[in-house]
């Protein structure tokens, strides 16, 4: 008889475990559940694989050809042309190296310390005769045609210059080795130098930040990139072609007879600036100062570099863009905040006003002033715990040794801007690879605070960017190219 209490005792504790035991894999469930979650909207889970140079190029499947669309290009890849540069490929360290170079010549502009604003003071242009080391920039070239008949040319797009130049025959003292054949005016039937005493002429001042010289009647041009980087010549106009129905006569251009700098193996730049000699001013007519690009995400894809508004994504988000008249040239934007995994990072609001920030194709590292840059690393690293770090790779400190692993999850980040608008950023506008062992943070903290931020390339990747300069803002859409 004793025996049914043992029982019920038994039966009891059973399921009274058996009860626990359940709750406890319903909260495990729930948990995991929210943990998977968390993860999906506020981390990436990339493949290393996918943030290594590749040597076989491999097009975008997306439709790239919306209004006068040009293919853009990353010059170190192999979707590029330029056989010579593929052979002589940048390492990342030179690349960063470059970088900062070009961001110091951007820096010393903005503070107004123009040391070369009188470089051209007569018909011999008295440009420095060094080597050059780089312009900092010309990760990413468009072939535009030029002259009558055409001839095509590789140059590089820049939105932080105004003036579009070429090297030219005869080359009266120096043109640097360059894939495409050097354009020759002689051989145009619309090439035209401009004289000394137009008003053209006079314009070059702004947009080259150097006073233009004389050479008999032609006007001479001379511009310089803050790190020895030149190029000097005649200043002409010509037939510029975009596309076969973008055709714009007297197109006013640099025919360079001296260059010298690390412009790779391109024939020149294009200037995407809003002086009245860049592209975007000279071809208002038409295009209403508005263009657009998407930079790949990868040196083995292509993106587009596209004038007008025909095909203009419905899905952009536009923030101003502020006006600097002491800085016209370059394009201003508000930042207002940045976000890590999803949480915005305290960040005082008059960080990124003390000095303002720009967004620039040519930069390729993200600058920020240090007092934003340190919580966004911090945020960072304290969410990438799980990893190995590395040793710095150049300017970038925050680096991890992913040799051993095939994917990895990282937080994502976003940027805040003014008009309340957010942009995403891609998982490869958040690192940088040098090796799988060296796989960095992509973004550097400024020396001062009263250093211009600057919104590089690298976090522009993917993204369709909208200039409707016109109009005063900026547009930004995702998956504008892959």
């Amino acid at each position: 008889m004793m025996a049914t209490p043992i029982d019920s005792s038994i039966s009891v504790s059973f399921l009274f475990s058996a009860f626990l035991f359940l709750l406890l894999c319903s909260l495990n469930k729930g948990y995991a559940s929210s943990d998977e979650s968390t993860i999906k909207n506020h981390f990436h889970t990339i493949q290393i694989s996918s943030l290594l140079p590749a040597s076989v190029c491999s097009p975008s499947t997306k439709d790239h050809s919306k209004g006068a669309s040009l293919k853009v290009v990353h010059k170190h890849g192999p979707c590029s042309h330029l056989s010579k540069e593929k052979a002589n490929a940048a390492t990342a360290t030179q690349i960063l190296t470059r970088d900062e170079s070009r961001v110091n010549s951007i820096q010393s502009r903005l503070s107004f310390n123009l040391v070369q604003k009188n470089t051209l003071k007569n018909s011999k242009a008295s440009i420095p005769a060094k080597s050059g080391s780089s312009i900092g920039s010309g990760n990413y070239i468009v072939t535009i045609g030029l002259g009558t008949p055409k001839k095509d040319l590789s140059l590089i797009f820049d939105t932080g210059s105004d003036f579009t130049w070429t090297q030219c025959e005869p080359c009266a003292r120096y043109c640097y080795s360059q894939q495409d054949p050097t354009f020759d005016p002689s051989l145009s039937k619309t090439y035209k130098n401009i004289t000394c005493n137009s008003a053209q002429c006079s314009a070059l001042g702004s947009a080259t930040s150097a006073s233009p010289g004389c050479a008999t009647t032609t006007c001479v041009y001379g511009i310089q990139y803050g790190d020895s980087s030149y190029s000097v010549g005649f200043f002409g106009s010509e037939t510029l072609t975009l596309t076969p129905s973008d055709i714009f006569p007297n197109f006013l251009f640099g025919c360079g007879q001296n260059n010298r700098g690390l412009f790779g193996a391109s024939a020149g730049l294009i200037g995407l600036g809003r002086d009245s000699l860049s592209i975007v001013s000279q071809t208002a007519s038409k295009y209403g100062k508005f263009f657009s690009y998407c930079l790949p995400s990868r040196s083995s894809s292509d993106g587009y570099l596209a004038f007008g508004k025909e095909g203009t994504s419905g899905a952009l988000k536009f923030t101003p863009l502020l006006s600097n008249s002491q800085n016209p040239s370059f394009y201003f934007i508000d930042i207002t905040g940045i976000k890590v995994g999803g949480t915005t990072l305290s960040i005082s609001q008059s960080v990124f006003k003390t000095a303002g920030a720009i967004i620039d194709s040519g930069t390729v590292i993200t600058r920020l002033p240090p007092a934003a840059y340190t919580p966004l690393r911090t945020a960072f690293r304290q969410q990438m715990k799980q990893y190995p770090m590395a040793q710095a790779l150049s300017i970038l400190d925050t680096c991890y040794d992913l040799s051993k692993y095939s994917t990895v999850s990282i937080p994502k980040i976003s940027f805040l801007f003014g008009g309340n608008v957010e942009v995403p950023l891609a998982a490869n506008g958040i690192l940088y690879a040098g090796s799988a062992s060296q796989v960095c943070l992509a973004f550097a903290g400024n020396s001062a605070a009263s250093d211009v931020g600057i919104f590089g390339n690298v976090q522009q990747q993917t993204l369709n960017v909208v200039y409707d300069v016109a109009g005063g803002k900026l547009g930004f859409a995702s998956a504008g190219c892959s």
